[in-house]
């Protein structure tokens, strides 16, 4: 096939894909509000490629502290993400973030050889977030093209084995713009490091799924499938990455793999990514699915060990959603303000799919807007034994690995590093 008619049929897919979705636009949790069109994707591969078990681990700047080093040199990954940098409207390096600073700093220098020490590929993260960003930078040929320079050299002068384009927000009539941008990022990659390879972190919705067939189709290395954020701050509690769902919803981890696979995006080069993190509502009663009466909060598990170290301490397993559950009551209940700290627009801010930055305590940390009924605190999160059985789906659908947002989240608790070497072994065991 010709490259033209290779782009009209990519193109065609695409019309259709997004077309189902109604032209929207990911919402802050990643996932859009449900449209006519798609409502469910059964079609597998016919022949199930032999799983990988590549195991792909971002490392947010915010966690980049004294003791991240050591966590990374002992936690077994096959690829490091060090998240993030971007770009300014012409296309030069952001040098005022924090995240540049950080991972061109003492700590991410650490990082980089503690990683290469144990034979672990370490990416740049690039990320653009926003609709008006993207729509400027993705119709400004010149800005992309000095943007790749400047990319390749960071990753050349820090001595790193590629990138992964973290791009949210995209408006979907440039998605072609945006796979044909991760094309030539590849090849002057390549010119320069021969070795290095691309990725891209792709949403789990209908245009996240577009997003990676446009990458993948331009030669993207792989595919991070951001499988998370189905429920969020603002939606009703339940488990961020459900393999299903209680409430009836389509749009659970099962229903994006097979979106992705039923579009034709390479399952051999996809990464099934999953949550280290949970989220905390304020409910109206003490059970699973209890309605939230105010917006939730992040819940880090790292942030919260004195929680763990209750001996009182017995979280549920919620086995069709596969997430750990437990309630608190609360003498008060506050919703939680917007652009409070640990929400989208704070000092750390959503990323890698809408995750919130954890807030500092079981109630969360955001600010009280105004008193509510006494009532209970929700918190669902993710632990080894609910993150099992979601590790089992990327060796069912024969994807290259799994990957988590974000290590150093589960730093000072049992069972994730150990859960992270069995399946990068391949001896994971579903009970």
């Amino acid at each position: 096939m010709t490259v033209g008619g290779t782009r009209a049929l990519l193109a065609g897919l695409l019309v259709v894909t997004v077309g189902a979705c109604g032209g929207l636009i990911p919402t802050q949790n990643g996932v859009p509000p449900s449209a006519a069109g798609i409502e469910s994707a059964t079609a597998r591969p016919t022949v199930v490629p032999v799983p990988g078990h590549e195991v792909y681990g971002f490392i947010p700047y915010w966690e980049m502290d004294d003791s991240i080093v050591a966590h990374v040199a002992d936690t077994d990954l096959t690829t490091l993400g060090l998240f993030s940098v971007t770009h300014r409207r012409n296309g030069a390096l952001d040098d005022t973030q924090n995240g540049y600073r950080k991972v061109a700093g003492d700590v991410g220098r650490q990082l980089v050889r503690a990683a290469h020490d144990r034979g672990t590929r370490v990416e740049l993260v690039y990320s653009s977030f926003g609709e008006g960003k993207n729509r400027q930078f993705y119709t400004e040929p010149k800005a992309q093209a000095r943007w790749i320079e400047v990319l390749t050299g960071v990753v050349d002068d820090l001595g790193l084995d590629g990138v992964n384009v973290d791009v949210e927000g995209l408006p979907p009539e440039l998605v072609l713009d945006y796979g044909a941008f991760v094309g030539r990022l590849r090849e002057a990659l390549h010119k320069r490091l021969p070795k290095a390879q691309v990725s891209v972190s792709t949403q789990a919705n209908e245009l996240g799924a577009a997003m990676a067939l446009a990458a993948s189709t331009a030669g993207a290395d792989r595919i991070f499938l951001m499988g998370y954020d189905y429920h969020y701050a603002g939606s009703n509690p339940g488990a961020s990455a459900p393999i299903h769902r209680l409430d009836g919803e389509p749009r659970d981890l099962v229903w994006s793999l097979d979106l992705y696979a039923a579009l034709g995006v390479p399952v051999e080069r996809t990464i099934l990514g999953l949550p280290l993190y949970g989220v905390t509502w304020p409910v109206i009663g003490p059970g699973v699915g209890s309605p939230s009466i105010g917006r939730g909060d992040a819940w880090v598990p790292r942030r919260n060990l004195g929680v763990f170290a209750d001996p009182s301490f017995q979280p549920t397993l919620e086995p069709v959603e596969s997430v750990e559950f437990y309630a608190v009551p609360m003498p008060g209940i506050a919703s939680i303000v917007p652009g409070s700290p640990g929400f989208g627009g704070s000092a750390e801010p959503f990323a890698a799919g809408g995750s919130a930055v954890a807030s500092g305590s079981p109630t969360g940390s955001g600010t009280p807007a105004s008193p509510e009924p006494p009532g209970w605190n929700a918190v669902y999160y993710d632990s080894p034994r609910s993150l099992t059985p979601k590790l089992a789906l990327a060796d069912e659908h024969g994807l290259a690995g799994a990957g988590f947002w974000a290590i150093g989240y589960e730093r000072g608790l049992p069972g994730y590093g150990e859960l992270m070497t069995t399946f990068r072994a391949g001896k994971l065991k579903v009970p």
